[in-house]
Order: structure tokens, then C-alpha cells, then sequence
């Protein structure tokens, strides 16, 4: 059965309930990063010019741990649509107020933003009765949330048993899954990815579905001592468990290919943040610990980037956040950037980070807006969201 679009609905005079993920940074109660709305932008405005009596959306925003907590209320993010679309967007006091079928009967109401699904701890656990109660905002649902299909959560998952035929993939969503798809599916090779980030463990499964698709495996980050580690190299004070080193070891021997490409050279730094050190050796000192690749690895992985059909990078190079060891990770931007007739795709909150802030995302042919969504999408070749929305729900 094939996925079903918004754009495939008739939505005129239907109350409709989508479900996004406007899980955005907030400081002192302003979005610092608005990315995530932006990008759901376009299937909200189809939704109201295609008719739709009642929009209600819902989403979660950070971890209130099913509490309600107004640090995690999502007024700010009621304003900023209101302001985008210029009319009312009205905040729900819970999931779960008896005022909102009320609001659905008034004419000048024509959005409602229910406050954070997260303040119910029914949401994270699933619970069908609190689905059935979100379900009952709406003729149709949407979801256009990618980056929450991975959890089996209310509002994701349980609430497709109530839209039988009726509920569909927003915009976003399909944007997502057709970019993954050149991934997942077959990828124009050669395929190369490049993995970074803090622990093996954290994206050993990634590593392993990868290992058997790619032709090269390029490994950064703190993720590459392990590695280095593993195959008998000195990696100072790096970040680096014993943990890690035994499931690097494990890889090494699955990598029969010898796809996974190491770092050659380092930057380094006798403590967490403090003055860099060149270190032109593939040995890191005792007393030092390596915070990002140096030049010659630099030139390694640019030199087989520019041989990719299909890229996908999912973590940094380095600890980027600091300038001093940024040089690495904006070098792959850069390079991924410049590249043309490949298709190149970006996963993962730091790397996301990273190309924004190197003011090259529009260079790249798909930015993520979920990262372990993507993680597992590839790994998986599909979501439980996803799945729950194509073929439905029976819970009988």
C-alpha cells in the first residue's frame, strides 16, 4: 500500500490534526533556532488554503518528563507561527482541555496549537485512550513530523488506528523519505559516508547497515580514536572507553572491504578546550588528547568526497563548536558544498549545526530534520510512524 500525501486529500470544510515536530532551542524563552517550523511551513499553509475548517496542531518540546512545565511551553512557538502566517494561532492550556471542541465551533478560530504533548506522560508511553482523545480533534490526520516516527509515542503511532484511510504524510515528510530513499534504496555509487560524533556505541548500528552499502566509510570525530585504538595506535587522553574499543575492534574484522577510512593526523590539546597543537603524527602523545583531524587527513577525505555519487554525513569532525577545532569539520562542509552531479545529504544535530553555521546549507541537496530518524531510517528502511500511517493501526 503506498503512502498517502496531504497533498492527495480532500481537506475542504475537515478538521484536520497534524502532528509536527516543532522541537526548537529556546534561551530565556525566544527560539534560537527556528529551522524546524520553517520547514513545516509549507504543509500548514496547504492545509488552510485547501479549505480545512480547523487546523490543530500538536507537537512536543523538550523533556518536561510528562509534567506540565511552562520552561517548556510552547507559547513561543504559537507566536511565531501567528506572526509568519499573520492570524491567530491559539494555545491550548493541555492536550486534554475541554475547551477545544468549542473552539473548533467558533468561526474566527481557525488554528489551535495544543501545549506540549510531553506534559502527559500518556504521549511517551503510548497510551491509546490519550490517542483517542487527540484523534477526536480531527476528520483527518497528518503527520509531518519525520522527526518523531521513530518513537511509538500517542500521537505518532496509536493515533493512526483512529484515521483508517484518513490519514496522510505531510510535505515535509515526503521530502524526507524521498531523499532517504537515494540513500537507502540504490545509491549512485560510489556511495561514501562520513560518520563522526562521541561514541561508537551511540551509532554502532548505523556503522554495521552502512559497512554493507558503501564503498568508503570515512570516520571522524571523537568516534576515530576507538578505531585508531583498536588497531594498535596511541591515542593519548582522547576521549576513547574500553567499551567503545572492543565494538571498534568488532567492526574492524566485519569491515572485509576495508571501507572504514581513519584519520592520518590531529589536532590536538593538553586539556578539553585549550591552546591547539598540531600533531603531524597518526600517534597521539600520552599527555595529549586529539579534538580534531588534522591537515593531512583533511586532504585524505576531501580527496575521496570529490569521487562520490552519493554522500551522507552524519557528525562532525571535531569539537567544531570551539574555533580552534572547527577547521576539520567545515573543511567536509566546504568540500561537500562545491561538489556537483552528487547527491549529498546530511543527517544528525551537529552536523546540521555545522553547515548552518557555515553558511553552505543551500549548497547541500537534503538536510535532515531528524537525526536518530534518519539514523534509523537507514538502518531500517522505514519508521514505525511511517509504517502505522501507510498500512494504519489495528489494536483489536
Amino acid at each position: 500500500m503506498a503512502l498517502q500525501y496531504i497533498n492527495e486529500a480532500d481537506i475542504l470544510d475537515k478538521r484536520v490534526i497534524a502532528r509536527f515536530d516543532f522541537n526548537v532551542p529556546l534561551k530565556d524563552g525566544e527560539i534560537t533556532d527556528t529551522t524546524r517550523i520553517d520547514r513545516a511551513l509549507p504543509t500548514i499553509k496547504y492545509i488552510l488554503e485547501n479549505g480545512a475548517k480547523t487546523l490543530v496542531l500538536m507537537s512536543h518540546l523538550g523533556r518536561p518528563k510528562g509534567k506540565a512545565n511552562m520552561d517548556y511551553s510552547l507559547e513561543p512557538v504559537a507566536t511565531y507561527i501567528a506572526n509568519l502566517l499573520g492570524q491567530e494561532v491559539v494555545l491550548s492550556e493541555s492536550c486534554t482541555d475541554r475547551g477545544i471542541k468549542t473552539l473548533q465551533t467558533l468561526s474566527q478560530t481557525k488554528i489551535i496549537l495544543l501545549q506540549n504533548l510531553r506534559f502527559h506522560p500518556e504521549e511517551e508511553s503510548g497510551d491509546i485512550e490519550f490517542a483517542k482523545t487527540l484523534a477526536s480533534y480531527g476528520d483527518i490526520y497528518v503527520n509531518d513530523a519525520f522527526g518523531t516516527s521513530h518513537r511509538k509515542h500517542a500521537s505518532t503511532y496509536q493515533i493512526n488506528h483512529f484515521f483508517k484511510n484518513k490519514a496522510y504524510g505531510g510535505l515535509l515528510l515526503e521530502q524526507e523519505i524521498t531523499a532517504l530513499n537515494k540513500v537507502v534504496g540504490k545509491p549512485a555509487k560510489p556511495f561514501i559516508a562520513i560518520v563522526g560524533g562521541a561514541k561508537v556505541s551511540d551509532k554502532i548500528k548505523i556503522v554495521e547497515s552502512l559497512l554493507v552499502s558503501v564503498n568508503e566509510l570515512i570516520i571522524g570525530g571523537a568516534m576515530a580514536y576507538p578505531f585508531l585504538k583498536a588497531k594498535g595506535y596511541q591515542v593519548g587522553k582522547s576521549l576513547c572507553s574500553d567499551d567503545d574499543v572492543a565494538l571498534a575492534k568488532l567492526l574492524l574484522k566485519a569491515d572485509t572491504g576495508n571501507k572504514i577510512v581513519l584519520p592520518l593526523d590531529h589536532v590536538t590539546s593538553l586539556e578539553f578546550g585549550g591552546a591547539p597543537i598540531d600533531c603531524d603524527n597518526i600517534n597521539i602523545p600520552e599527555d595529549q588528547m586529539a579534538l580534531d583531524i588534522g591537515p593531512n587527513t583533511i586532504q585524505l577525505y576531501s580527496e575521496k568526497l570529490r569521487q562520490g555519487k552519493t554522500i551522507l554525513w552524519n557528525g562532525p569532525m571535531g569539537a567544531f563548536e570551539n574555533k580552534a577545532y572547527a577547521n576539520g569539520t567545515f573543511s567536509v562542509a566546504k568540500v561537500l558544498a562545491q561538489l556537483t552531479g552528487t547527491f549529498t545529504l546530511i543527517g544528525g544535530g551537529d552536523s546540521v549545526s555545522a553547515i548552518n553555521q557555515s553558511g553552505l546549507a543551500d549548497k547541500i541537496d537534503h538536510i535532515s530534520t531528524g537525526g536518530g530518524a534518519s539514523l534509523e531510517y537507514i538502518e531500517n528502511g522505514s519508521l514505525p510512524g511511517i509504517q502505522a500511517l501507510k498500512f494504519g493501526l489495528d489494536l483489536s
